[in-house]
């Protein structure tokens, strides 16, 4: 598996429709931007960490890091190593003394706990050319968290290409609350995902 270091570019402050926000990911030595759709907690969680905003309490990704501290483990590195269906999947590699474990994990709660542990975050060199995209160089790169829908169509229209097309269409139909659109564009991602 080749994997390629990412970092976190961008988190939409807006959430969309069902408390979703987009995550924006940047290729380290890159250009390409790869975008996640997350959770409202664990936007909450991410951006908190990255505020550097301590809450009353700990959070369930805090604690979750306290007790893996408590036993001598540490998260070494996550890796979105998988897209299947529109779902990414991740792993979170731990060491403790000697061994190291892999973890299956959302690639959300894996990003939240690397950025606990200041860990690198690394994409599969195959989920990036599926899913990511690369900005235009005179476009800003984003837009309140989210990639800017790109107003000329790409040269060469490929299923990839289409998929995360699509994808950016059901973001800003939730953004504008078009439900029923949404729901036409959801359905076409669905079969353009079980094409061959």
């Amino acid at each position: 598996m080749h994997k390629i270091q990412v970092e976190i570019s961008a988190l939409s402050a807006t959430p969309t429709s069902g408390g979703a926000y987009a995550l924006i990911l940047k290729e380290v030595n890159g250009t390409r931007r790869l975008p996640i759709i997350i959770g409202a907690f664990e936007a909450q969680a991410i951006a908190l960490e990255l505020e550097g905003i301590k809450p009353p309490r700990p959070l369930t990704h805090d604690l979750t890091k306290t007790i893996i501290e408590s036993l001598g483990g540490q998260l070494i590195e996550i890796v979105i190593d998988e897209l299947r269906d529109n779902t990414f999947f991740a792993k979170m590699i731990f060491e403790l003394s000697t061994l190291s474990q892999e973890i299956d994990a959302r690639p959300s709660d894996a990003i939240a706990m690397s950025v606990r542990f200041r860990c690198p975050i690394f994409a599969n060199e195959k989920v990036l050319e599926e899913a990511a995209f690369i900005p235009n160089a005179d476009d800003d790169e984003v837009t309140h968290g989210l990639p800017i829908e790109k107003k000329s169509p790409p040269k060469k229209i490929t299923r990839e290409n289409k998929i995360v097309q699509l994808q950016t269409q059901l973001r800003e139909a939730l953004d504008k609350e078009e439900y029923e659109r949404a729901a036409k564009i959801r359905d076409e991602l669905k079969r353009l995902s079980g094409e061959n």
